[in-house]
């Protein structure tokens, strides 16, 4: 089976597992794998051109905000989690936030905190919002439709204010989880990338604004300041290989970006791709791509291989762009040391796509986001470009 047919097939399974399809099941809802199954969908209707995928799509978008912008089914609350009226709400579905989509209840202000447990629990997550931030960008540029755009800077909005706070004169810090209302932080410390998410996200979010929409009220001017502030100094390599993955998608949709008014700074373009190769070269050594299926983590391995696609996409916009790094061999030259691990992608992918590797426990356990991880590596537009 070709890769567009299995992509075809996995998207088609998900939507109907997962509620989407099927009004027999009941909507199961998790932001980080709606996100990408977003642009999943959106990338195939692309691909294809059958409004069907766009109808996935948007029917996707829409079940989010009416499961995660909304309180829990166990929970005494009811209503929009932004506290807003029915009809407010549906006008603005993502101005509280969004949950997660854990099965467990956030903990409550009288529980311990258990590190172990908070995994399994509710809340709100930055970098999951970032995704969704950066999932209803991409159906704007799809469709056209300036609302996806305007619910998108709405998200950062709130986003930003719930998340990022003063540490004290000149010095800002971010939580990494807050509780479901944004009320208060469940997990006080900052995430690594959570920063970088943020800047390069409303930096796209702000140049589709003014660029296709012209929308009012779309400046993330000052929550830009504070991400590039926060950025400063910030050490961004790491041996994860989904974090990997990420820095290799910021870097390429640093350089789109840097195709419009909108620059991000050369310094951290390469500070990002030689952390990327930083952390490829650490793994390396690791070789678990050379380990049996249970012990290893699909959807992390395929976030870098989503990320390692964009190594050929950075050096294909640069050679068609001659004169928008004219003079900075660097960056080229590192993009030319990354692609010595582009060869992993297809090592990795095919690993994932041999029959009997689903069965194992590693798969099964979370499968609706090993199989969409696995759909976007394989389809990868979808996601890492944000100009359409």
């Amino acid at each position: 089976m070709d890769n567009l047919s299995m992509v075809r097939k996995i998207m088609t399974e998900f939507a109907y597992s997962t509620g989407l399809s099927s009004s027999e099941i009941s909507p199961r809802r998790y932001l980080w794998t709606d996100a990408f199954a977003v642009c999943n969908f959106l990338e195939l209707y692309r691909l294809l051109g059958d409004e069907a995928w766009l109808r996935s799509a948007l029917d996707l978008v829409d079940q989010v905000h009416q499961v995660l912008g909304r309180h829990r089914n166990d929970d005494p609350r009811s209503g929009w989690i932004s506290n807003l009226s029915e009809e407010e709400g549906a006008r603005h579905p993502t101005i509280g936030g969004l949950r997660i989509g854990k099965e467990m209840s956030e903990r409550s202000s009288s529980e311990p905190f258990d590190e172990r447990m908070e995994w399994e629990r509710d809340g709100q997550y930055y970098h999951y919002l970032t995704k969704w931030m950066l999932a209803l960008n991409r159906t704007s540029r799809s469709t056209g439709d300036s609302i996806f755009n305007i619910w998108a800077i709405e998200l950062a909005k709130t986003a930003h204010d719930a998340f990022v706070y003063t540490l004290h004169p000149g010095v800002k810090r971010m939580h990494w989880k807050m509780n479901i209302d944004l009320s208060s932080p469940l997990v006080a410390s900052m995430g690594q990338h959570d920063p970088l998410d943020g800047l390069i996200t409303y930096k796209e979010l702000q140049a589709t604004a003014l660029e296709l929409f012209e929308t009012p009220d779309s400046s993330l001017e000052y929550e830009i300041e504070d991400m590039e502030l926060l950025c400063k100094g910030q050490i961004w390599s790491t041996r994860d290989p989904l974090g990997i993955g990420g820095l290799l998608g910021d870097a390429y949709r640093a350089l789109q970006l840097n195709m419009t008014k909108s620059i991000v700074e050369t310094e951290l373009l390469d500070d990002l791709l030689e952390s990327s190769l930083a952390g490829l070269n650490a793994i390396s050594d690791d070789r678990f791509w050379e380990l049996p299926a249970g012990y290893r983590l699909p959807f992390r391995e395929l976030g870098m291989t989503t990320g390692l696609h964009a190594v050929d996409r950075m050096k294909q916009l640069i050679t068609n762009n001659p004169g928008l790094f004219s003079g900075d061999d660097q960056i080229c030259a590192r993009i030319e040391r990354l692609e010595h691990y582009v060869h992993l992608t297809r090592i990795i992918e095919e690993f994932w796509l041999e029959p009997g590797h689903e069965e194992t426990g590693t798969w099964k356990e979370h499968q609706d986001i090993n199989s969409i991880m696995l759909a976007t590596s394989l389809v990868p537009d979808g996601y890492l470009k944000w100009q359409v």
